[in-house]
């Protein structure tokens, strides 16, 4: 049995399973759809009725949440797989599509944050108005392997 957007009941397993409320996920949908037709000039119907095979995300909402889903829950491709019954391949390639279609979403509602500056100058334009800046520099512990001359 795959997860579905549908079985969600409560606010707390909207926010828990995706990061947002249910009005705001709502409220998404619309500019993922439109982004989605932008970047590929065809609905996702159309774009999956040339498809061999039977696909697995056949609504916007559907392959939404899977993007969602996936980020928020940090699985592996593996478990991704098993949770929507996906092929394993298919976990990394929805995950990839659904990604690029909420970047474009994101974008084009003007939510997605600058991340960029050519220049200095351009970065203290940007900032201009704003009296405190916060900079998010959490370090990730990773495990990394040694050669063995450095046991």
């Amino acid at each position: 049995m795959a997860i579905s957007y549908k079985d969600i009941r409560t606010e707390r397993q909207w926010k828990a399973s995706t990061g947002l409320s249910e009005e705001q996920f709502n409220k998404l949908v619309p500019l993922f759809e439109h982004a989605y037709i932008e970047l590929f000039d065809e609905t996702i119907d159309e774009r999956q009725s040339g498809s061999p095979s039977e696909c697995t995300f056949k609504s916007y909402p559907e392959l939404l949440f899977f993007g969602l889903y996936s980020v928020k829950s940090g699985l592996t491709y593996d478990l991704l797989a098993l949770s929507f019954d996906l092929a394993l391949s298919n976990a990394f390639q929805m995950q990839s599509l659904s990604l690029q279609v909420l970047q474009a979403a994101l974008e084009l509602g003007g939510y997605m944050p600058k991340r960029e500056y050519a220049t200095e100058e351009e970065f203290k334009r940007h900032w201009l108005e704003e009296a405190e800046i916060m900079v998010d520099a959490t370090e990730q512990w990773r495990q990394r392997l040694h050669r063995q001359s450095d046991w």
